[in-house]
């Protein structure tokens, strides 16, 4: 099917080209004209949390939609128009000024009220020393229903509301941008180019894996553009397209040329050297880019549409990269023809016979010594993932973000002004019988008032029909601290209960920091069900390819050592703080609750890359050799080694450009990313597994009869005839050994 496609593409290539310059061109357009629709649905079905929000959205529809707050503050000893300096925000012009604010903000179509500091009740929203206060904005939809109209006038307003003696800033979903596109990226795409005209020593040949990825990513961006219409996908879904996007595209088309060229040096006319690199190295791409599409889909059995919607928008920009990789990569190979050595920089990119290569001799070397690179390997693995076992998961606050961005600074004022809980207030939703239960209100937010770790607990608000009360509750702590988690924990299990137990009424504890805790809750309790489903798809997955027991165990484990290596790094830094400033990390905080698991089901699909291209080779040498493992190992390592190294410099270097980025969570992906890549490509690929395979002898092939019955799926290509030998090596000419062999799964 892949030789058919590749020669389709290959005599068709204008066409093909032509039919994805117009197809990015109308996605985009498409895309453009329909604008975004990010949001974060939080849906989590059996949860306290989902409980007061469903009772709000029923009984009290102006409490139970989106929210977001003005936030707002005197400049010190400003004087109003009556000349009173540190009158603060009861000055009266700037009282008047605040007013007509909340008034034309009050006329939006998707406003449903504004709750003034100024109007009956309201007091507890200006701070002790009378120069902070905030407005609680209440929409009449879901956050994922807000227009992006209404969000624009919101922003407009508020910012038009700044002048002498205030400042005026927006808190909330309404007010966070989407993250930008930019400058990250651009520094994991020049070094990447630096790293292939290393690898290929050529300008034409570097230049096609970075316009083969650039068109997937850009494609992609605007198919996640379009599916934020059709499920719940967050804002910084782009970044993380883009982030994978680089890594995986640039990897695919790297594997794919480099056999390329490979059949042109063995003397292959450029059309039959397209069909046989698809057929090898484009089984490969489609065998690796498909495990990491149907590990991201499996987001969606989460059961979160929030999870869900960041599965499907990183595995539609995985699919659209593998796409352009094994159609648009061969017309381009097509145009290019024997051209593609041209331009070479001298002194780069040159080859020789792989035994005579470093990789060799390493090799050689581990094989020697193997004991001791097996125990130092797990120890260093071991010893990086150790802070694992403290991770905490769930969601970061506004302190994270960049001060540039508007939402920080009202996070700031407000935390200034009332304490660092204030932007995480909790909403507990009660539902009543009548006003006979109005003392049992009383008594609860007494209760509250007095519990440990509460800052402040508002008079009950009831609803028209007076069966149902909301009363917001601001810790003392801000959202992201444990001692937050703690107090929601302890308000569910014993002060509500003291109060309500005997009573009518029902109390469920809500809001965004809450919601975030149960959604981490969930999470962690399935973790292990998601890791183990994983784990085990890969054990069947190389048991298949490699018709081993042993190969796939082994790899199992290393996949798990160097994952969990990963995760502990970044609890180090994030969570700990080791290192956080040479980052740009904020405060430190819990892990983002669905980070592991996405995480998981990435690197799943990368590790398996090197996993099937390394140990494919071997596996070839094995059986034609005589079934000699270590000449097995040491020549599988050697062949390989160059081009894992390249491979995975690549996605260190693209994923390690994102940690420079403003966004948390986008920091948290690219160090994560980045040292599972790092360490997998080396200390587990190229120390770890061929010191293993060295002990372990020719028990790493070891199949039991009694498995014969399973299929065999070969995608090295190996039913395409052998290519011949170059005849001889020299310094202008790759001369590495040209036998057909499997190519990398990139």
């Amino acid at each position: 099917m892949l030789a058919r496609l590749a020669r389709s593409s290959y005599r068709h290539r204008r066409l093909v080209v032509l039919g994805w310059l117009v197809g990015l061109v109308l996605l985009t357009f498409v895309a453009s004209s329909a604008g975004s629709a990010y949001s974060q649905i939080f849906r989590l079905s059996g949860t306290d949390s989902q409980a007061a929000t469903d009772l709000l959205q029923t009984r009290f529809p102006s409490q139970a939609g989106s929210s977001a707050d003005i936030v707002f503050k005197a400049t010190a000893g400003a004087a109003g128009a009556t000349g009173a300096a540190g009158a603060g925000i009861k000055d009266p012009v700037i009282q008047a000024r605040l007013n007509t604010l909340f008034g034309d903000v009050g006329k939006l179509p998707q406003v449903g009220e504004v709750l003034s500091p100024f109007a009956a009740g309201g007091a507890g929203q200006i701070s002790a020393d009378g120069t902070i206060g905030y407005a609680t904005v209440n929409l009449r939809v879901d956050r994922a229903a807000v227009s992006q109209s209404t969000k624009n006038q919101l922003q407009s307003l508020v910012r038009s509301a700044n002048g002498p003696g205030l400042q005026v800033e927006g808190g909330g979903d309404p007010f966070t941008g989407n993250p930008a596109v930019g400058s990250t990226e651009l520094i994991g795409l020049l070094a990447a180019v630096v790293i292939l005209l290393i690898a290929f020593g050529s300008l034409l040949a570097m230049g096609l894996p970075i316009l083969t990825a650039l068109f997937g990513i850009g494609t992609g961006f605007a198919v996640v553009g379009l599916l934020s219409h059709l499920t719940s996908v967050p804002s910084f879904a782009t970044q993380l397209a883009a982030m994978i996007g680089l890594g995986v595209g640039i990897d695919y088309a790297l594997f794919i040329v480099t056999r390329y060229r490979q059949g042109l040096h063995a003397g292959l006319d450029p059309e039959t050297a397209v069909v046989t690199a698809l057929d090898t190295a484009g089984r490969a791409v489609v065998f690796a880019g498909s495990t990491v599409v149907i590990s991201l889909l499996g987001m969606l059995l989460i059961g979160i549409a929030f999870i869900g919607g960041l599965g499907v928008g990183a595995a539609a920009v995985v699919a659209v990269t593998m796409l352009a990789s094994v159609t648009l990569l061969p017309a381009l190979l097509g145009f290019v023809g024997h051209t593609i050595d041209k331009l070479r920089i001298p002194g780069v990119g040159r080859q020789r016979d792989h035994r005579l290569t470093v990789g060799y001799r390493w090799g050689r070397f581990l094989q020697r010594h193997p004991w001791p690179f097996v125990v130092v390997g797990l120890v260093t693995l071991l010893a990086l993932a150790l802070p694992v076992l403290s991770i905490r998961l769930g969601s970061s606050d506004e302190s994270n973000t960049p001060t540039t961005q508007t939402t920080r600074r009202a996070y700031d004022l407000k935390a200034q002004g009332f304490g660092a809980g204030a932007s995480g207030p909790l909403i507990l939703a009660a539902e009543i019988s009548g006003s006979g239960d109005l003392p049992t209100l009383q008594k609860l937010t007494d209760a509250l008032s007095a519990t440990p770790g509460v800052a402040q607990a508002a008079p009950a608000r009831l609803n028209p029909a007076g069966n149902t009360a909301v009363i917001q509750v601001i810790p003392t702590t801000s959202s992201q601290n444990q001692a937050t988690v703690d107090l929601i924990s302890h308000l569910r299990q014993q002060v509500i209960p003291s109060v309500t137990n005997g009573t009518d009424v029902k109390v469920h504890v809500g809001g965004v920091t809450a919601s975030f805790d149960d959604i981490a809750t969930k999470l962690q309790s399935r973790l292990p069900l998601f890791i183990g489903v994983v784990l085990a798809l890969s054990f069947l997955l190389l048991l298949v390819v490699f018709r081993s027991l042993v190969v796939p165990a082994k790899a199992v484990i290393m996949n798990l050592l160097s994952i969990g290596a990963a995760y502990g790094v970044l609890v180090a830094v994030f969570q700990w703080g080791w290192g956080k400033n040479l980052i740009g990390v904020g405060n430190t905080g819990p892990i983002e609750s669905f980070l592991p698991m996405m995480l998981f089901a990435i690197l799943f699909g990368l590790s398996m890359d090197y996993e099937v291209f390394l140990l494919s080779r071997m596996r070839e040498e094995y059986d034609t050799n005589g079934h000699d493992n270590r000449e097995a190992v040491a020549d599988g390592l050697a062949v390989t080694a160059r081009v894992i190294t390249a491979a995975a410099a690549i996605m260190v270097c693209v994923f390690s450009s994102f940690v420079f980025g403003d966004q948390r969570i986008i920091k948290e992906f690219g160090l994560g990313l980045a040292v599972a890549v790092l360490i997998d490509a080396s200390i587990v690929r190229m120390i770890l597994v061929p010191s293993a395979m060295e002990l372990l002898g020719d028990a790493n092939w070891w199949f039991p009869r009694w498995l014969s019955w399973l299929p065999k799926v070969h995608i090295d290509g190996n039913d395409l005839p052998a290519l011949p030998k170059a005849a001889a090596a020299d310094d202008s000419t790759p001369s590495d050994d040209w036998e057909r062999q499997p190519e990398p799964v990139g």
